[in-house]
């Protein structure tokens, strides 16, 4: 027989993912709770508290944690935006304050979104540009290489322990990881696993370590191309989903991003559609474009 309700009730989740500064996922939360309670209804209460901004949520799938919020983070969840806006850091444009406002507001009052894919079937490789020509040749200038016109891969190769580290360890921030920049140093250069860290987040580390140094000593022959980008979806998925036969290739199941409202592609056929359109990407002659 499952539990009662108040096994999973709001104050009962949120007091404990509060005794988990460091996170805590689904698995770690039925462990906690004990057996009766079901991981569907688990999840629902978890996302009604996201909704409400009880809790907070880093990673996705399998690394997936929810974190306590900071103090004052609901009432301020539950209150309108400010009549008088604070000065932003850069200056915006009316567009832009628009849509800064409507990414600040609560989940609840944000209306669900599908993916756009008039955005890339409406466009025409080397025929038609999302950016201006004066913005294309600026972005061109301030991206140029200090080395000149050296062969693809070069001036990476040369920063590649610097590389390495970085993006690592910036990119895994964005999916969640809790690891240090000096975590994520020693257990590339050393090998030592930071103490008290998941072992997802130990292998997301070492897959984009793997990932970059595909892209760096292959930098001749990778491209956006349908075997390089399977290619990084493997080394970088490696030991993170569930279903292991799913690396490397284009996803066939449906799935839902926690803390947002936007709905991914879910039909098989349209995704292997899009995926060949997003390809096409590789004829783009304007770096700045791709």
């Amino acid at each position: 027989m499952l539990r009662s309700r108040s096994s999973t009730d709001s104050h009962t989740l949120v007091t404990l993912i509060a005794r988990h500064a460091q996170g805590i996922g689904v698995d770690g939360l039925l462990r906690a709770l004990g057996e009766g309670v079901a991981r569907r209804t688990l999840q629902r209460r978890l996302a009604e508290l996201v909704a409400q901004g009880r809790v907070l949520t880093r990673g996705e799938a399998r690394a997936l944690k929810y974190f306590p919020a900071p103090a004052g983070a609901v009432l301020a969840a539950m209150e309108p935006l400010p009549a008088v806006a604070p000065a932003p850091y850069v200056t915006l444009s009316a567009e832009s304050a628009e849509l800064r406002d409507l990414v600040r507001r609560p989940l609840h009052l944000r209306r669900p979104v599908g993916y756009d894919i008039g955005f890339v079937e409406r466009y025409r490789a080397n025929d038609t540009f999302y950016l201006p020509e004066p913005l294309r040749a600026q972005m061109h200038v301030l991206g140029r290489s200090p080395v000149g016109e050296a062969a693809a891969g070069t001036f990476a190769g040369d920063i590649l322990n610097r590389l390495l580290i970085d993006l690592s360890w910036a990119s895994s921030q964005l999916e969640g990881n809790t690891y240090s920049r000096l975590d994520t140093e020693r257990l590339i250069e050393l090998g030592e696993i930071a103490e008290g860290k998941d072992a997802l987040e130990t292998q997301m580390i070492l897959n984009h370590k793997v990932a970059i140094e595909y892209l760096v000593h292959g930098a001749a022959r990778v491209g956006v191309d349908r075997e390089t980008l399977l290619s990084l979806h493997a080394l970088l998925s490696d030991g993170l989903l569930r279903d292991p036969q799913a690396g490397g290739r284009v996803r066939s199941r449906a799935v839902e991003i926690s803390g947002c409202v936007y709905r991914p592609l879910a039909l098989p056929q349209q995704l292997d559609e899009l995926f060949g359109i997003v390809t096409d990407i590789g004829r783009v002659r304007s770096v700045v474009e791709t």
